[in-house]
């Protein structure tokens, strides 16, 4: 019970409760004629790796996924790019300075929050930091590790998409 068609009931418009769901990605109001889309949502992802070549894991600190490991960043906010989103997520999370970043790859994604699925666009980028030495956890995550790639427990990765930016990463050997 989170898709949009079994939650959403009124038109945000007008308050009608004659808001039809094609059962796709739109709703449309009888009553006002407003349409409603269902888009995906821009989130980024931190590929971050240290001088040993271990990846930076943050630990989530919230549900979905309490507990489990996710990279560093979050949602797009809007009018923001994806580039300026890496670095303040970054800076957010873990009190770190981007020096770079570059565009990876991108996987879809349905995030659960409160019981609602959301659906991102989930932007992966190689980032690179000034310095570890200011490293906090702070914001959404308790805590972070570094992680040999071939110590990396896939079940405790907190979603289908991360666990594949991450793979991706690794089997193209962009580092």
């Amino acid at each position: 019970m989170t898709k949009p068609g079994d939650v959403i009931k009124y038109c945000p418009k007008c308050g009608n409760n004659d808001f039809i769901f094609d059962g796709d990605r739109q709703f449309r109001c009888d009553g006002c004629g407003f349409i409603f889309y269902i888009n995906s949502s821009a989130a980024v992802a931190a590929i971050i790796v240290n001088d040993l070549g271990q990846i930076l894991l943050t630990i989530r600190a919230f549900e979905p996924k309490q507990g489990f490991f996710d990279l560093p960043g979050g949602f797009v906010d809007p009018m923001e790019s994806a580039e300026d989103a890496i670095k303040r997520e970054i800076k957010e999370e873990l009190n770190l300075d981007v020096v770079s970043c570059q565009y990876l790859v991108s996987f879809p994604n349905e995030y659960i929050f409160s019981n609602f699925s959301v659906y991102t666009t989930d932007l992966g980028f190689i980032v690179e930091v000034k310095s570890f030495d200011t490293v906090l956890a702070n914001d959404d995550i308790t805590g972070y590790v570094f992680v040999d790639p071939d110590l990396i427990n896939w079940t405790k990765i907190s979603s289908e998409s991360i666990a594949l930016i991450i793979r991706y990463y690794f089997a193209k050997k962009v580092y």
